[in-house]
C-alpha cells in the first residue's frame, strides 16, 4: 500500500487519502483504519465516512484542536493495520427475484446471454463488498458484480422505485433503502429494510461489510415481510474468510 496521506478538509473535517484506486485491498485498509481509530476513543470525533478510496474524519473542534487530531491520526495511519487478519461480515440478503419485484429480469437475462434462471443463480453467487454508502440514507455502493450481468440504465428513469428493490445499474447492484426516482434495472425485491428511521441504528450495512443475496419464493417473501412488519425478524450475517 503506498504512503497514506493527511490534509485538512474544511474547518472541522481530515480527510486521510489511501491509493487513489477503487480495489478490495484498499477498501480493506480503510475498514481496518477505521476500527484502529474507534480503538482510540478519541474525544471530540464526531464522525467517520468511508469512500472509495478515503475516510473522512468529522471532528468538534471546540473539543479538539486540528493540531492534536492531525497529529494523531497521522500516527494511526502509520500503524500496521494488518488487513488480512479482518474477517468478513457477510450479511444474507433475502430477495424475491423476478414477477412483479423484478420487471427488468428479462431484459437483464437477454442481454447477458443467460437465461433468467442463471441470471439469478449467478446475481446471488458471491458475496458483494460494500465500498461505501451514500445517494440515499443505507444505499450501498457495491463491487463484485459479474461481467456478464452489467446491463445499462433505463434511458427514461422510473419515477418511483419501492425501497428494497434489487436492481443493476451498470457495473454495480444494490438496494434502494426507501423509495426513490431511479434508473436501475429491476430484478427483485427484498422484505428486509436497509433502512429503518424508527431503529436507534437505522442503517443496516456499513461500509467494508459484504452482502450475500439469497433467492426465496414470493411465499417466504410475505412471511418475512409480515415478521419485519412485527418487528420479528433478524437479518441474518456470518463471518467469512
Amino acid at each position: 500500500m503506498e504512503k497514506v496521506r493527511v490534509v485538512a478538509a474544511g474547518d472541522s473535517a481530515i480527510l486521510i487519502l489511501f491509493k487513489q484506486e477503487i480495489s478490495e485491498e484498499v477498501n480493506r485498509a480503510i475498514s481496518a483504519t477505521v476500527q484502529l481509530i474507534k480503538m482510540q476513543q478519541i474525544e471530540g470525533i464526531v464522525d467517520m465516512i468511508p469512500a472509495y478510496a478515503s475516510l473522512l474524519v468529522e471532528y468538534n473542534p471546540l473539543v479538539i484542536r486540528y493540531e492534536e487530531l492531525y497529529k494523531r491520526l497521522h500516527s494511526i495511519v502509520k500503524m500496521d493495520t494488518q488487513v488480512e487478519s479482518l474477517e468478513k461480515k457477510i450479511w444474507e440478503i433475502p430477495v424475491c427475484y423476478g414477477g412483479e419485484f423484478g420487471p427488468d429480469l428479462s431484459f437483464v437475462a437477454e442481454n447477458s446471454g443467460y437465461s433468467v434462471e442463471e441470471v439469478i443463480k449467478r446475481h446471488s453467487r458471491d458475496a458483494y463488498l460494500i465500498y461505501m454508502l451514500g445517494f440515499l440514507p443505507g444505499f450501498t455502493y457495491l463491487g463484485g458484480l459479474e461481467e456478464k450481468l452489467h446491463t445499462k440504465r433505463l434511458d427514461n428513469p422510473r419515477l418511483c422505485i419501492p425501497a428494497g428493490s434489487v436492481g443493476i445499474g451498470g457495473s454495480q447492484t444494490g438496494v434502494y433503502p426507501v423509495d426513490s426516482p431511479g434508473g436501475w434495472r429491476l430484478i427483485g425485491k427484498t422484505p428486509v429494510k436497509m433502512y429503518d428511521p424508527t431503529k436507534p441504528d437505522p442503517i443496516l450495512t456499513r461500509a467494508g461489510e459484504y452482502i450475500r443475496f439469497c433467492p426465496i419464493s414470493l411465499e417466504e417473501y410475505r412471511e418475512i415481510e409480515e415478521a419485519v412488519a412485527k418487528d420479528e425478524y433478524e437479518v441474518k450475517w456470518y463471518k467469512g474468510e
